[in-house]
């Protein structure tokens, strides 16, 4: 059964592919692709229903997810990446929680998680320092998630490292509002964010690897519901990818809009050009099969849990190897799709082209990167012991 949000965004899709222009051109969302996401309610399907969430289904997160991107990449990815938040959040402590949404439970929250800052111990917590980039939707959220290395009394990582996911407001860090100039995705405005020595209390931060388990930190914050059970790294790219398939789907979208009319150079009408056709059948096909695989992944996951039983490594790397190459499956497929377009489709008003860029540049996302799941999955599959560092993002 379908998600009410996902209906509600496709009830809203006009208002969504009207800003998507403009969303592009400002380079970071516009007040329409905001008003449409908090209405339709993508960012709170996986919060915690104590602060007004769904606590959904990560299957209905990222249909929803998926609905958005067709219509405007970069607020598909901003919700992708953006509506993840709230399930770390829901396991993170009641304080925290209590002031990202008491008053308002439409705020949003930023990350990245790359640990590209230091955290040093102090009373009461630590001292942050760093510098991120890609802070998608950045500025329209009061919080951020950083990734930060817990760091010794002279601020250089401890070896072994120890990565923790700290929690800060919009006050404590700086956004560098000239850092987001790219080909793609430019709507996302995922921009740099600085940090000069914030002071961050113990109670704002969640260990890395806690997270990435999932049982033990949802056990630690009291959350009964499946979705807050399961490992971080099935459901932080799930909707990463969701984007992407989404992007794809409206690049098809448009397509069949403008080929059913269209006559080519040699005066056949596509709808009656044979090859044309079988390249169009099969890109779709490809497409559908991504989409199909990315909810089967997550939702096979999510059954694991329900039952009570973990979701364990070998578990996981099929699914990170399969949430992949849905996102490379996908794309390539959108491009035998714009090939046959025609010149028409590069000029910068028709929507196909910004569908075009938009899900190569989803490609550049790390969790996209083939070659770390595609090995840790076949290592798995031939029953290899794992080192740690091939363990990691899966």
């Amino acid at each position: 059964m379908t998600h009410e949000v996902v209906h509600q965004v496709e009830a809203l899709a006009p208002r969504l592919a009207a800003a998507a222009a403009e969303t592009e051109r400002l380079g970071k969302l516009s007040a329409e692709s905001v008003a449409v996401v908090k209405e339709a309610g993508v960012m709170r399907l996986l919060q915690p229903k104590d602060f007004g969430g769904f606590a959904a289904h990560p299957r209905d997160f990222a249909e929803a997810v998926m609905a958005v991107a067709a219509h405007c990449g970069s607020t598909g990815w901003v919700c992708g990446v953006g509506g993840l938040h709230p399930w770390e959040m829901a396991l993170c402590d009641r304080r925290l929680q209590e002031e990202v949404w008491g008053v308002d439970p439409d705020t949003w929250i930023a990350s990245p998680y790359m640990p590209s800052g230091v955290a040093v111990p102090t009373e009461g917590g630590y001292v942050l320092t760093g510098h991120w980039q890609f802070s998608s939707g950045t500025d329209h959220c009061d919080w951020i998630f950083l990734g930060a290395a817990v760091g010794d009394e002279r601020g250089r990582p401890l070896r072994p490292p120890r990565v923790l996911h700290v929690v800060l407001p919009r006050s404590d860090y700086t956004i560098v509002d000239d850092s987001w100039n790219v080909v793609g995705l430019s709507g996302t405005g995922s921009k740099d964010v600085v940090v000069g020595g914030a002071f961050v209390p113990d109670y704002r931060t969640i260990s890395a690897d806690e997270v990435a388990e999932g049982e033990l930190a949802a056990e630690r914050a009291g959350r009964t519901d499946t979705v807050y059970r399961l490992p971080f790294w099935s459901m932080f790219p799930l909707g990463i990818t969701a984007a992407v398939i989404g992007i794809t789907e409206g690049l098809l979208r448009e397509h069949y809009d403008y080929q059913r009319d269209r006559v080519m150079a040699t005066g056949t009408r596509v709808k009656e050009d044979p090859y044309t056709l079988y390249a169009i059948g099969e890109a779709a096909a490809e497409i559908a099969a991504a989409r199909t695989q990315l909810l089967d992944g997550i939702s096979q996951a999510y059954d694991l849990a329900e039952a009570g039983k973990p979701v364990g490594f070998e578990q996981r790397a099929v699914i990170r190897r399969n949430q992949t190459r849905c996102a490379w499956r996908a794309v390539q497929a959108g491009d035998q799709v714009f090939a046959r377009s025609g010149g028409n489709a590069l000029r910068l008003d028709k929507p196909m082209q910004r569908f075009w860029r938009d899900s190569h540049a989803g490609l550049h996302h790390a969790i996209h990167v083939p070659g770390a799941p595609y090995h840790t999955a076949a290592l798995v599959g031939m029953g290899v012991e794992l080192a740690p560092h091939q363990r990691m993002m899966t």
